[in-house]
């Protein structure tokens, strides 16, 4: 009797004191609460008026003038070059029997920057522009030849290029040509990112310089990567996004880490990729965004709540940028934890139970 009159009594308790039950959650005031030896925590709703002062916080860097302001010129014969050249009404020079390399259409520039043709032995060819070469060839040969017409042409191109690295899918070089390249066709020839990829974080090395571009602002009317060539020897690295985490717990479909690569993420991003909330267990006026500072003691953490027992309120989730190692919580329901609390009771009060009747 007296172990019965217990259970009784630890259930009313229990109930009671329902508050205690198990399972992380959070208010406002718990928030608030959570003062250190470094102050309080800063407690703020996300309404309009949060959303206008933490939207878009990030800003790309301005694209130096040094690198739009580039326009390529006429292309520049190089080394290892393969060039094509015809003199007309000459089949013997444009087709020799004797010499290999000619028979298969092609001059290789060699690595002093010539190149060989008869009558005038070798010929400066790197740093020329095919028009320049042509009026050289033409001047020479009419020494030996009347009324001669030159043409050049180059027909594999390997003297110029740029080199890829990081993130991307096709990394490593790639060769230039006659037709100048653009940072975005360069981007997308290299297949863009392998999904590991920062796109706020290309980096382009020219001549001793690096420069931080964001590839992710392309579509903003205002971007000026469009105007943006590569030359010989640039080199473009795409750094990961490991740095870039956030972390999404609680009572949603699938709490995980994400990594992110754009200049921005939103909070209704991050809960979207999560899966959303959960309909049975989540308690939409207990969405938290948790940010930490980087050094506690010049700066408190922050702690942003989002009420969105209206489904409007993920308009504001939309326009909500989240930061790197940001902490997404989506508190848990009053039912949810009355249910997860007597779950975690009963085989406690079945134990009570079974020893009260083995007692009888």
């Amino acid at each position: 009797m007296k172990r019965t009159v217990f259970v009784v009594a630890l259930f009313a308790v229990l109930l009671q004191g329902c508050v205690f039950s198990p399972g992380q959650h959070m208010t406002p005031e718990d928030a608030a609460d959570d003062i250190g030896t470094t102050g309080p925590v800063t407690v703020l709703p996300i309404n309009a008026q949060t959303v206008a002062q933490h939207q878009s916080l990030y800003r790309p860097e301005p694209v130096p003038a040094a690198l739009y302001g580039y326009k390529p010129g006429d292309y520049r014969i190089g080394a290892g070059d393969g060039l094509q050249i015809t003199v007309w009404d000459h089949v013997e020079l444009n087709s020799p029997t004797n010499q290999e390399p000619r028979a298969q259409g092609t001059q290789i520039v060699r690595n002093d920057g010539t190149v060989y043709y008869p009558f005038i032995n070798s010929i400066q060819a790197e740093g020329k522009t095919v028009s320049e070469l042509r009026n050289d060839l033409q001047r020479a040969l009419s020494h030996f030849l009347t009324d001669t017409q030159v043409d050049v042409n180059v027909q594999n191109y390997a003297s110029q290029r740029v080199v890829f690295s990081g993130s991307f899918k096709n990394a490593g070089p790639q060769v230039l040509n006659n037709v100048p390249l653009s940072l975005i066709e360069a981007v997308s020839r290299a297949g863009g990112d392998d999904g590991s990829g920062n796109l706020a974080g290309l980096i382009l090395k020219r001549d001793g310089h690096e420069y931080l571009l964001d590839i992710d602002t392309l579509n903003r009317k205002d971007s000026k990567l469009n105007g943006i060539y590569l030359k010989n020897g640039d080199q473009l690295h795409l750094g990961n996004n490991r740095a870039n985490k956030v972390y999404v717990l609680g009572e949603v479909n699938s709490p995980q880490v994400m990594t992110y690569g754009t200049s921005t993420f939103t909070l209704l991003e991050a809960l979207g990729n999560a899966g959303g909330l959960s309909q049975e267990t989540a308690n939409a006026e207990a969405i938290y965004v948790i940010r930490g500072a980087q050094d506690r003691s010049k700066q408190p953490a922050t702690v942003f709540y989002l009420n969105a027992k209206k489904p409007t309120a993920f308009l504001l989730a939309r326009q909500f940028d989240l930061q790197a190692s940001d902490v997404v919580f989506v508190g848990p329901s009053d039912i949810t934890r009355w249910n997860r609390f007597i779950s975690q009771l009963l085989p406690s009060a079945t134990v009570v139970a079974t020893g009260n009747a083995l007692g009888q």
